[in-house]
């Protein structure tokens, strides 16, 4: 599996018959996966069979759902409405029947009477209904299947982007770890220099206390462990853009574990080319933060 990214479009059309649709799908960032959809009325049938297949196809994003049909105006038929002819034949009746001197009403006169020709919907049979809502159906097929397409492209990209940026902070915690403040005579000697400057201005120190404050002053400048922590990050966030799929959440908890690290490394600094490459290092967390925003 590749990485996908939360952020597609997609859209597709189509016809059958008298009906022509448009299906329109959006995705952007979200924590979890929330469907948003506006289909008219006539067609609620599609909202389960839409929710259904979305959520097989996606784990993460905000995405809007739109369906927009249209009926070709020629599918309305000029019909007699049996009733109003009723009523318009009975008051002709009772008419002739008081003035039988009076003409004799013709074609035109009586379907000229409002609500005797009037325009009406060609209704449906329940096939063509369900021949309707099967093509819509496929439709939407088609448009997820386009709309993860352009997610798992935007994943490349974001894919090229992180692994970048992993082996830019492994160069920088390899970097770190060279560095000649990090030599055991140099912290020896500067130990050594902080214990000289305590006794100076505290000539009263016991040997125990002093003994405490050196191995406060030695574990404060031992970076080991966050080395290691750092390039064990950089395999699992390696690990996870090579496993692909729905991994968003776990690398946004291993961007705050490599932040966490980097703030340390600041912390704990003895020197100014490692307080350098801890900010560097922090700058190029927080890019990747970013980028793991957009992914699935």
């Amino acid at each position: 599996m590749t990485l996908a990214s939360m952020t597609g479009f997609s859209r597709e059309e189509g016809t059958l018959d008298n009906i022509r649709w448009t299906w329109e799908l959006r995705s952007v960032n979200g924590k979890g996966l929330d469907m948003r959809l506006r289909i008219p009325q006539g067609y609620d049938a599609l909202e389960a069979t839409v929710r259904g297949l979305a959520s097989k196809r996606l784990k993460r994003g905000n995405v809007s759902i739109n369906l927009q049909v249209q009926r070709e105006q020629n599918t309305t038929t000029l019909a007699v409405n049996e009733q109003a002819l009723e009523q318009v034949l009975q008051a002709l009746a009772v008419l002739q029947r008081r003035l039988p001197d009076a003409a004799a009403p013709n074609l035109d006169g009586i379907l000229a009477h409002k609500g005797v020709l009037e325009l009406q919907e060609a209704e449906e049979t329940e096939d063509q209904k369900a021949a309707i809502l099967k093509a819509l159906e496929d439709s939407f097929k088609i448009a997820l299947d386009n709309l993860v397409v352009m997610r798992e492209r935007e994943g490349e990209s974001l894919n090229e982007l992180l692994s970048g940026q992993a082996a830019e902070i492994l160069r920088l915690t390899e970097e770190a770890e060279g560095l000649p403040s990090r030599q055991a005579d140099a912290i020896k000697e500067r130990i050594a220099a902080q214990v000289a400057q305590l006794m100076e201005a505290n000539n009263t120190l016991e040997p125990q206390r002093l003994h405490q404050e050196a191995v406060l002053l030695a574990t404060k400048a031992d970076i080991r462990e966050e080395l290691d922590r750092l390039y064990a990050h950089v395999n699992a966030l390696r690990d996870l853009i090579s496993t692909g799929g729905a991994v968003g959440r776990r690398m946004d908890f291993l961007a705050q574990e490599f932040n966490r690290e980097a703030n340390t490394l600041c912390s704990k600094s003895n020197s100014v080319e490692l307080t350098a490459i801890g900010l560097q290092l922090k700058t190029v967390i927080d890019q990747m933060r970013e980028q793991i925003q957009n992914v699935e």
